[in-house]
């Protein structure tokens, strides 16, 4: 079997079984491309948050598509600006499961708030209840909400990095790289844009067709309405298929032994993103397979050192 081309089942069930890690929710103890100016609008509604040093607040509603509630859990660090940059944090689950306060990029969000950021953590509709392209509708209008919402919530409008793994990995190269034009700003708070300033993508898929084999056809049509393998759906939601010039810059990190989203999807981003004239870092874990688990002896980097090179990324992306 070539590496691009995995079971698309065993693909969900891995994904999914890879996000229910241990509930780890934010606690308090080249240049990159210019980001468009985005002025701070009046609050639209009373949050009533809690915006002190250290505060988090638990199931945020940011939209409601079709009357469905989506919540985000809002953590404020214990040194903050007047003005603090934000890092939005995206689960991953095989699309299907998962949840704000988990998956393996959870683990990050200690080192992110440690440096002074807001850290946003999204819940999103899952299929199959909810088919694509339900998820990234949900985190584009999650962006646009912190947005419209910038001086309420005491942050910069202007300054706004993602992170996300697996499936949420996917979902925030696809925030880096497709804009209004591909359709998916549907919604709330539209007068606002949904464009993030820096992207770190942890072993999301980034080339869904090369990804999923022909046999794939019930469980595609299951998340996104595929009928076989060449779906123009299955294009469409491919990160690569958007890469324009002026996307923020990407920091790709991949285990080399990852059996659920092959290497070379990450490697395939990378290239893409550097043909189209966008910065990009690819770092390849040693010794990790999916989540950064250890597979045939410790990791390197460990994962202490992932989490600080996040952190460093986003700190040189939104200075």
């Amino acid at each position: 079997m070539s590496p691009l081309k995995i079971s698309f089942a065993f693909l969900i069930a891995l994904m999914a079984s890879a996000c229910n890690a241990p509930r780890i929710a934010p606690t308090t103890t080249s240049a990159p491309t210019a980001p468009p100016s985005v002025a701070p609008t009046t609050p639209k509604t009373n949050l009533a948050l809690n915006t002190a040093p250290g505060a988090t607040n638990r199931d945020v509603t940011y939209c409601a598509p079709d009357g469905v509630a989506q919540k985000l859990d809002l953590a404020y660090p214990k040194q903050i600006q007047a003005s603090a940059r934000v890092a939005v944090y995206v689960h991953g689950g095989g699309w299907t499961s998962g949840d704000k306060g988990g998956g393996a990029g959870s683990l990050d969000a200690r080192a992110v708030l440690e440096r002074g950021y807001v850290v946003a953590s999204l819940n999103y509709r899952l299929a199959p209840q909810f088919k694509w392209p339900a998820q990234i509708v949900d985190v584009k209008c999650a962006i646009r909400f912190l947005r419209a919402h910038a001086s309420e919530l005491k942050i910069d409008p202007n300054k706004i990095g993602v992170w996300g793994s697996s499936a949420g990995g996917h979902l925030v190269a696809m925030l880096g790289t497709a804009d209004t034009r591909v359709g998916f700003d549907v919604g709330e708070w539209l007068d606002q844009s949904s464009r993030v300033q820096a992207v770190v993508d942890e072993f999301g898929p980034a080339d869904l067709p090369a990804m999923f084999t022909a046999n794939a056809r019930a469980t595609g049509q299951q998340i996104f309405g595929s009928t076989s393998r060449d779906d123009p759906i299955l294009v469409q939601a491919s990160p690569i298929t958007h890469i324009t010039k002026d996307d923020p810059p990407f920091l790709i990190l991949q285990g080399d032994q990852d059996k659920v989203v092959p290497m070379e999807q990450s490697q395939i981003l990378h290239d893409k993103l550097k043909a189209g004239g966008v910065q990009s870092t690819l770092v390849i874990v040693k010794n990790a397979g999916h989540g950064f688990a250890p597979t045939g002896g410790a990791i390197n980097p460990t994962r202490n050192e992932l989490s600080k090179m996040i952190a460093d990324f986003l700190d040189q992306s939104l200075r």
